[in-house]
């Protein structure tokens, strides 16, 4: 089926006329600004010039410098990114613009990211649900149970959330030729899988969305940086609908002071993928540990002998982990962050701690 963006849209999305900002009308950087009612005197208790102009000026609001620097490191064009208030905000964007409250719905593969049945439910579309595998695949059978006339999304996130592992690429490319809705494909964790991205082949697909994040590989969690991949034409929708300025100066200017450290983040990711294999070797001698599953990500999906009563220690103990135990698929199982060399050691010490209580309690 071939995908038809005009069809896709919500009617009065395809129609709406979107807000021109001041910075829409001219997108200068030099002369007198007397357009936008800013407080032209500058930010009260800053006295540094290039700071005020960082601040009592608002923002580009489509980001040009920051998108060109993305671009040069994702290898794609400016003109197909997008980038939003953390990916929870093109999340619920997509959702504004393709489904139809009370008509439409979007298909998720739970266990998977909790947000796009959150954004779902607040916009008034149903969710319609595609069981993984046991080992936490895509299965093409339940999937296509799921697909009805009015689903407009799938939502692919792989590296998955809580599992840690990728789709598999044959069957997302699948439904990519085959569903003529959009296909999401999240990929939060993608610079720790060692892989290549979904990116790649945007100009192949008009219904691929691909989203990343600053948050986890980049650290950036606190600023709230996501970025979407897609065509031009939904790019256009996704400006169309969006608040003018959605990402803050600040952002915009600390993101690109990292985005400069490239050397910096790739050495982190080796650091933490170096990391997160020796933490699962010392997991898996832990004798309530029954399985720790393959991860393509930074953290770890460990199940338990009793989850609930390791939890409780751990929390305890000041030691914070995140219990997934009534997730589908994920019965007695926590997902553990890998953290520096001294928070591994102390989450591997209070799981000696508890092993050692149960022992003495048996």
């Amino acid at each position: 089926m071939a995908f038809n963006l005009q069809l896709a849209l919500r009617p009065h999305i395809a129609a709406i006329q979107p807000y021109s900002s001041a910075r829409d009308e001219y997108t200068g950087t030099e002369g007198v600004f007397l357009d936008a009612n800013e407080n032209s005197l500058g930010t009260p208790g800053i006295e540094n010039a290039a700071d005020q102009m960082s601040f009592h000026r608002y923002p580009d609001p489509y980001q040009r410098v920051l998108k060109q620097r993305i671009a040069e490191i994702k290898g794609v064009s400016p003109a197909h990114i997008f980038l939003g208030n953390g990916s929870d905000e093109v999340i619920d964007l997509l959702m504004r613009a393709f489904c139809r409250p009370g008509i439409d719905n979007i298909v998720i593969l739970p266990p998977t990211y909790g947000m796009y049945e959150v954004s779902a439910a607040i916009n008034g579309v149903e969710v319609k649900k595609a069981q993984l595998t046991d080992d936490f695949l895509i299965d093409p059978v339940s999937l296509d149970a799921a697909l009805d006339a009015n689903s407009k999304i799938i939502f692919f996130c792989s590296p998955n959330n809580p599992s840690g592992n990728l789709m598999q690429p044959s069957l997302i490319e699948a439904y990519l030729h085959k569903f003529d809705g959009l296909v999401v494909v999240d990929e939060a964790y993608i610079d720790f899988a060692g892989t290549t991205s979904w990116t790649e082949r945007l100009a192949e697909f008009p219904n691929l969305l691909v989203l990343q994040t600053m948050s986890k590989a980049w650290g950036m969690a606190a600023l709230r940086l996501g970025m979407a991949f897609t065509s031009e034409a939904i790019i256009a929708v996704l400006n169309k609908i969006k608040p003018p300025y959605n990402i803050n100066a600040l952002t915009q200017q600390e993101a690109l002071l990292v985005l400069k450290q490239t050397r910096e983040q790739q050495q982190m990711v080796r650091q933490l993928l170096d990391t997160r294999d020796l933490l699962q070797s010392e997991l898996e001698k832990l004798p309530m540990v029954q399985q720790v599953y393959h991860s393509d990500a930074n953290f770890l999906l460990v199940r338990m002998q009793d989850a609930a009563s390791v939890f409780s220690y751990l929390i305890a103990t000041k030691v914070i982990v995140r219990d997934r135990s009534r997730v589908v698929l994920c019965d007695n199982c926590l997902r553990v962050t890998v953290g520096t060399e001294d928070e591994n050691m102390k989450l591997l010490a209070v799981l000696k701690e508890f092993n050692m209580s149960q022992r003495v309690m048996g």
